[in-house]
């Protein structure tokens, strides 16, 4: 009937033409997912140019049930008013969501042209929604109620989130002020859309290519096989392409001997999106940052940064400044310790250089040789990526009593995309989608999705999850075997998973990860530290030509090497953070994003031998949406909490102990967003994070 409405909405169709049309074609992505599991996406029926009338249909019915609320006759209440707002716009969430998931791992140029017209499009009507009066009115009316007091402290939660949503959104903005938010707002999202082309741009058309074997001195055969391949498959047949992302071209940098290929892939890679072609992001990076001051401004905050932070776990920016600026001395201190073991290393091999960012990786693994006679090339025999999942499911079945089988059946959009069904207790949980492989027209880096999110509202409804990485697949016959980093992302982002899969709310605003920008990486990076349990390494560490488990020897070389390149490491992260956060405290001024971040980085005597972890040009986390703008201090706040969270697991029986996972699920992974962040962590170690254990983990001194 809906499908109906819209077709009269659209055009003055005759009863003779309709006759002689037949009835219009059934657009697979306006059905509701059906089959197993309560449902799933049938991605071997979607095509892209389904999208732009599933969004027309999806959003004239969230319209309608939206008008239907803000219209209601009756006195506002929590059920016929906040109630209902959780429960409408489900189509268009779902298709939403699908669409989501083309623009970061399948995003053809089809599908880049219609995010560029459908972005600014889902700006408007997200601010249609919030700009609605009637509707404000009876939401507020809800929040301030006496009445409220007799909610369940999750029901009172959620008006909050509905309330101060709208509030941060501009509702109480005047007409005009509505007006030129939501300008602002339509042109930010075209902007988001330009800048995260232009990079996906430059990764997938620039590529290092090798020509002889005299080039590719140094590279694992593991890496050599995939640049051969993904050569042939351009049509350089007897050459090796290098691909410019970040998962090979950190191994390149590791291990290339030729120092000018060094170079040159390090200036690929460090200048994506700041070539001075088309595909350059200064001027857009310049726009969206003065737009953003704008905003912030109109909804009476001084700045973006001051915006973003209100309702985080810090609060202020200055908070966030005061705990990278207690962390930053230490960590150059350590660059200048590490500079020195890697200069000192290549005047031994007579190399005569001086030590540059594209050597860092190279010199480094060098001194850890020498240092821990521990060589990447030594462990990554052991990191299968099949293994590794099975070192995945094994954590959370001692973590959370999850149970990992394969689901046959289910619909991908892709071959090299698995789907694994959770389970607890012999019931049915949620689904995992596992996509772990770099192909072309997907977003670089790895994340993770929610296609579901987890509720018990108007029934329960379990939840799906994906993780994706860019892990370059191993040749045919042959294991893909990844590097310690790459190893660690993948607990890094299954954590993600769990969180979203040990959901255990009401209402899905606030359930799995939806929860405070600067909470939500603590449990995906508290799951990180399991990956070097000896549990893990003994049974899933195993070599990947004799099948012999990762010898005691070697787990307590990584063990001994654990403080290794710490500097390294967080400087380049913390550098990107501050970086951020001044970009977003400067206001409304006209910026230059070169000089902004080389201003910024001599301020802050950023050793000259390193660079920042993502460059202004290609901050997607800054730049692509709102996501971490002003945020990305966030991972180092959430591992203050990791660090701490995990030291309770080691003082008690050790990190798979059944009390503290029991207590970890409870109170932190099962809760969402029910309560304040703060609170949950309270509720879970007894006090505060402590910042000792961060520092004792990377080796730093402790005052």
């Amino acid at each position: 009937m809906k499908r109906r409405t819209f077709l009269v909405t659209v055009g003055i169709l005759s009863a003779a033409s309709l006759v002689q049309a037949g009835p219009p074609p059934k657009n697979p992505l306006l059905d509701r997912w059906s089959g197993p599991y309560g449902g799933v996406p049938a991605f071997d029926k979607y095509k892209p140019a389904q999208f732009a009338e599933a969004f027309r249909v999806a959003m004239a019915e969230n319209r309608a049930e939206l008008a239907r609320i803000a219209n209601n006759a009756q006195p506002p209440t929590f059920a016929n008013t906040i109630a209902a707002l959780e429960g409408c716009g489900r189509d268009y969430t779902r298709i939403s969501t699908l669409f989501g998931v083309y623009t970061s791992t399948a995003n053809t140029q089809e599908v880049q042209a219609i995010e560029r017209e459908w972005r600014p499009k889902f700006a408007a009507f997200a601010d249609e929604m919030v700009q609605n009066s009637r509707l404000f009115r009876r939401i507020e009316a809800v929040y301030r109620s006496p009445a409220k007091a007799k909610l369940t402290p999750e029901q009172q939660r959620l008006c909050w989130l509905y309330y101060t949503q709208f509030v941060r959104s501009g509702a109480r903005l005047s007409a005009a002020q509505k007006k030129q938010m939501s300008q602002y707002n339509q042109r930010l999202a075209l902007l988001y859309t330009q800048f995260a082309q232009n990079v996906l741009a430059d990764e997938e058309n620039l590529r290092l290519v090798l020509e002889s074997p005299e080039e590719t001195r140094g590279l694992p055969a593991s890496v050599l096989d995939s640049a051969a391949a993904l050569a042939t498959e351009k049509g350089l047949p007897g050459k090796w392409a290098i691909r410019n992302t970040r998962s090979t071209m950190e191994t390149f940098l590791t291990y290339a001997e030729r120092r000018d290929l060094r170079e040159k892939a390090w200036r690929m890679w460090s200048q994506r999106g700041d070539g001075g072609d088309k595909t350059d992001n200064n001027k857009i990076v310049a726009e969206i940052l003065q737009l953003r001051a704008r905003r912030a401004r109109l909804l009476g905050f001084p700045t973006f940064a001051h915006w973003r932070l209100e309702n985080s776990m810090a609060k202020t920016p200055e908070a966030a400044m005061k705990l990278m600026m207690q962390v930053w001395p230490a960590a150059v201190a350590r660059v200048t310790e590490e500079v020195a073991d890697m200069q000192a290393m290549a005047d031994k091999d007579g190399a005569r250089i001086t030590i540059e960012p594209w050597d860092y990786r190279f010199y480094a693994e060098k001194v850890r040789k020498a240092k821990y006679d521990l060589d990447e090339n030594e462990i990554k025999p052991y990191l299968r990526l099949d293994n590794l999942r099975a070192g995945l499911f094994w954590m959370a079945e001692q973590l959370y009593d999850f149970q990992f089988s394969p689901a046959p059946g289910v619909p991908t959009m892709n071959a090299d995309i698995s789907v694994f069904e959770v389970k607890r207790d012999g019931k049915h949980v949620g689904l995992w989608y596992f996509d772990p492989y770099a192909r072309n027209g997907k977003s670089s880096g790895a994340w993770m999705n929610e296609y579901r999110t987890q509720e018990n509202f108007d029934k329960p409804v379990t939840p799906i999850v994906s993780n994706n990485s860019n892990f370059a697949k191993g040749t045919a016959g042959k294991p893909t075997l990844l590097s310690f980093d790459d190893a660690e992302t993948m607990f890094h982002e299954f954590g993600h998973a769990l969180h979203g899969l040990n959901s255990k709310v009401h209402y899905p605003q606030l359930a799995g990860t939806n929860v405070a920008r600067d909470f939500v990486e603590f449990p995906s990076q508290m799951h990180e530290h399991f990956l070097t349990t000896p549990d893990v390494l003994k049974r899933f560490a195993i070599h990947a030509e004799t099948g012999q488990p990762m010898p005691e020897a070697l787990v307590a070389k990584i063990e001994k090497a654990a403080t290794f390149n710490q500097g390294f490491a967080t400087v380049e992260y913390l550098a990107s953070a501050i970086v951020d956060m001044k970009l977003h405290l400067a206001g409304d001024v006209a910026v230059d994003p070169r000089q902004f971040e080389k201003d910024a980085l001599k301020d802050l005597g950023m050793p000259k031998e390193m660079i920042m972890r993502h460059r202004i040009p290609h901050f997607g986390h800054l730049f692509s949406d709102d996501g971490y703008a002003a945020g990305y201090y966030s991972y180092l706040w959430s591992e203050v909490l990791d660090h701490d969270a995990y030291e309770a697991f080691t003082e008690a029986g050790g990190p798979y102990d059944k009390a503290v996972a029991r207590r970890f699920r409870e109170k932190i992974m099962e809760v969402g967003n029910t309560l304040d962040s703060g609170q949950a962590y309270r509720n879970f170690r007894g006090r505060d994070a402590s910042i000792v254990p961060l520092l004792k983990s990377r080796g730093f001194p402790v005052r």
